[in-house]
């Protein structure tokens, strides 16, 4: 009887990098069912045996302390502890799964990119596919979509190249377990090849069509993904420069471009696919003019990120700015009238 584990599907990626793309177009093969970023993984990875929270309602460093002797204590040690999480995430995973009918589940959750090595000792027989794309342009449509185009007030709250790019490349030298390695510019440029592909590699059928996620997928909305593709129905090439022309116009960008790569190791990169001769090899042809008619990104316009501005304005500063009382009264009056 095939396991769970063995009817799993993670796709591994930095936030921003297309995922949603290959989400889609995986999802709409017929053996495949997926679900909005269900970050079932991440809390498992910090309950304390291999890593611990920075803050949390209850002593985490005692819990931590007492989960590690209390697995040492377990007849298989380690592993009597990692089949019970995987019993716990077997069961949500499976009966999620079930009423598919499908073979495999997919999980797009971009947070566990930064718990590799636990995930791949937790599922080491699930499928990887591991997506790659040129990190300045991952960098600059996180920037868009989520600060306005704010690269400073984006790496501030998340440094994205400097956190991603070093474990997903050690996932790929390392291979812990068996993947599929997609890059973005090539998925958008061949889609059809690259699917094949990766159909080839969860040995399931090949399904052409598949490319067309806008007449196929099917699946509810997640808070994970409020900047979708839905604008279009298959894989186009559109953005593949433009972030490159938003660093050729942006002295100041451009700056903490540089600041950001040269934080990342030439071993990262090679692996990552972008050596670091050639990071700004973009930058240089759209200054030189060898790329015309490429436009700089707009920043996102949404309900969401309407409703993410006006909330990092107002977080801003909160302790010191008027409203900020007004806000901890409030909650003192929902804690009083919410208390058991």
């Amino acid at each position: 009887m095939t396991s769970v584990q063995e009817r799993l599907l993670f796709v591994v990626s930095p936030p921003r990098s297309g995922s949603t793309l290959l989400q889609r177009m995986i999802g709409s093969h017929s053996e495949v069912f997926t679900h909005p970023e269900p970050h079932l993984i991440t809390p498992m990875a910090y309950l304390g045996f291999y890593d611990t929270v920075d803050k949390a309602p209850f002593d985490h460093i005692n819990s931590a302390e007492a989960i590690r002797l209390f697995v040492s204590s377990l007849p298989r040690g380690e592993e009597d502890y990692l089949d019970a999480l995987r019993a716990y995430a077997d069961t949500m995973y499976g009966r999620m799964l079930e009423p598919s009918g499908k073979r495999y589940f997919m999980d797009k959750t971009p947070a566990y990119a930064l718990v590799l090595p636990f995930l791949t000792k937790l599922y080491p027989h699930a499928k990887y596919v591991v997506l790659t794309r040129h990190p300045l342009a991952i960098f600059s449509s996180f920037a868009n979509s989520f600060f306005d185009g704010d690269w400073a007030r984006a790496h501030e709250f998340n440094p994205l190249v400097e956190r991603y790019v070093p474990a997903i490349a050690k996932m790929l030298r390392e291979r812990p377990v068996p993947l599929v390695h997609v890059k973005y510019e090539t998925l958008v440029e061949a889609p059809e090849a690259q699917m094949e592909r990766v159909f080839a590699y969860m040995d399931v059928e090949n399904e052409p069509e598949a490319v067309n996620y806008g007449e196929r997928f099917q699946s509810k909305k997640g808070p994970g993904d409020p900047i979708t593709v839905s604008q279009h129905s298959r894989p186009v090439t559109d953005s593949l420069h433009k972030w490159a022309a938003e660093l050729a116009k942006d002295t100041k960008k451009r700056a903490l471009a540089e600041r950001m790569i040269e934080r990342v190791s030439d071993e990262d990169l090679e692996t990552w696919g972008w050596p670091r001769a050639r990071v700004f090899d973009a930058v240089r042809e759209v200054e030189s003019g060898g790329v015309s008619g490429v436009e700089a990104p707009k920043p996102v316009v949404n309900a969401y990120t309407i409703q993410r501005k006006v909330m990092l304005a107002l977080k801003k500063d909160i302790h010191q700015r008027p409203h900020g009382a007004l806000v901890k009264r409030i909650r003192y009056y929902c804690d009083v009238l919410l208390r058991e």
